[in-house]
């Protein structure tokens, strides 16, 4: 069974991530990551060359081949859950974890990320972050079997909680 992190960037599912396969030994695999070697480039460069609707097929395929492995840590992208299809893999494939954070929380993690294009293209990075979430929140609550609360806990805090759910 694979333990999978879902929820929007800044959430801590990287950080997390990377703390569970030490606790667990486990490898961590970042659907992201995957995408970028797939595809040879990076994501603002596969967005503005093949579209959003390309990423999204790739991400998709990225996270058959996921599933289809057993017993590591997916980091997964924050727009994974769009596609019921990725839900579907995910929760059959292990246990989903949401990761949520207050938007201030979002804001402060990810004020100097470049590595993600505009999913909106037109608003303001907040306005964004707020269309966005308003978007996914139904997304990610019925992708998820446990939701953890990240804006006051240190990424060690949350890797215990995740790890007594699942019994380790």
């Amino acid at each position: 069974m694979n333990i999978v992190l879902i929820g929007y960037r800044g959430t801590g599912k990287s950080t997390v991530a990377e703390i569970l396969a030490e606790r667990t030994a486990k490898e961590v695999v970042s659907s992201d990551g995957r995408i970028i070697e797939k595809a040879g480039m990076s994501i603002p460069d596969i967005v503005e060359k093949h579209g959003w609707d390309h990423f999204r097929d790739i991400e998709s395929d990225v996270v058959d081949e996921l599933c289809a492995r057993e017993g590591i840590i997916v980091d997964a992208g924050g727009g994974v859950i769009i596609r019921e299809r990725n839900i579907r893999a995910l929760r059959a494939g292990g246990t989903v974890f949401w990761l949520t954070a207050k938007i201030n929380t979002i804001v402060e993690r990810i004020a100097d990320d470049d590595q993600r294009p505009s999913l909106t293209g037109t608003k303001s990075f907040v306005e964004e972050i707020e269309e966005v979430l308003d978007q996914r929140l139904p997304l990610y609550r019925a992708a998820a079997h446990h939701t953890i609360e990240t804006d006051d806990k240190t990424p060690e805090q949350i890797a215990e909680e995740i790890l007594s759910i699942i019994g380790k």
